[in-house]
């Protein structure tokens, strides 16, 4: 069940709201959010405005309190078996990598495709062709600790594209790398989605990250403060009343 829409609007948030501890802690309020087919956008913001929790939302990591998710004409907030839409709609890349440190690089990839129907042999092809399109080809015989931290990662997002999603939600991709991991995994983001059309949304932190994506999306206290793909955006009047909450 791979989803890869050629119509605009692959993700669609709107009037999304989660809160924590009760409802003491609003971590999104009334979120709206539209990503094409295709784009690679960057979601930024400072610490603790929702940033995360806008994407273990999309990822049906986490149900919302109120709101509308469809990624890839799949209604997330509703979703009967989570599991399978992550299998098969959204590839997931975080940190810290989540590779298991017992198994080499190659099972680390084939972990995805089990459930989907694959045989061993299709599997570890599969995961072959995968290292070598995420320029690692002859690593898959090693552990995660015999790998450098971009070498993780690339990993990491091999086994994101394992089975074809047309979505790739990346949290802090970069965060652990060097300057020079950083530069490589970028740069396979990019060309996934010059290549493949995959639709990438990624959260970061960094600046210069982020400057790299097609579209900067900006997050303050839960809210888009700040969307180019948006006219109007929220003026800079509420932009400031939030920054002052």
């Amino acid at each position: 069940m791979s989803s890869r829409p050629d119509a605009a609007g692959v993700i669609e948030v709107s009037g999304l709201t989660k809160t924590f501890d009760r409802g003491r802690v609003r971590a999104l309020d009334g979120l709206d959010l539209a990503v094409d087919a295709g784009a690679f956008v960057a979601v930024t913001g400072p610490s603790g405005c929702g940033k995360s929790t806008l994407l273990h939302l999309l990822a049906a990591l986490d149900r919302p309190d109120a709101g509308r998710i469809c990624v890839g004409g799949v209604e997330v907030s509703s979703v009967s078996n989570a599991n399978r839409y992550r299998r098969h709609d959204v590839g997931l890349v975080f940190q810290m990598h989540n590779l298991l440190p017992h198994l080499d690089a190659r099972r680390n990839i084939e972990i995805a495709m089990l459930g989907t129907g694959r045989r061993r042999r299709e599997r570890r092809a599969r995961s072959d062709e995968l290292m070598a399109a995420v320029g690692i080809p002859g690593l898959g015989g090693r552990r995660p600790p015999e790998l450098s931290g971009g070498e993780r990662q690339r990993v990491a997002i091999a086994r994101a594209l394992a089975n074809e999603p047309g979505v790739i939600l990346a949290d802090e991709p970069t965060g652990s790398l060097d300057s020079e991991a950083v530069e490589q995994v970028l740069a396979l983001f990019e060309r996934l989605r010059a290549e493949r059309g995959v639709t990438i949304l990624m959260v970061t932190h960094d600046d210069d990250v982020a400057d790299r994506a097609d579209r900067i999306v900006t997050m303050r206290d839960g809210r888009v403060v700040d969307d180019p793909a948006v006219t109007p955006a929220i003026d800079g009047s509420e932009a400031r009343e939030h920054s002052l909450r």
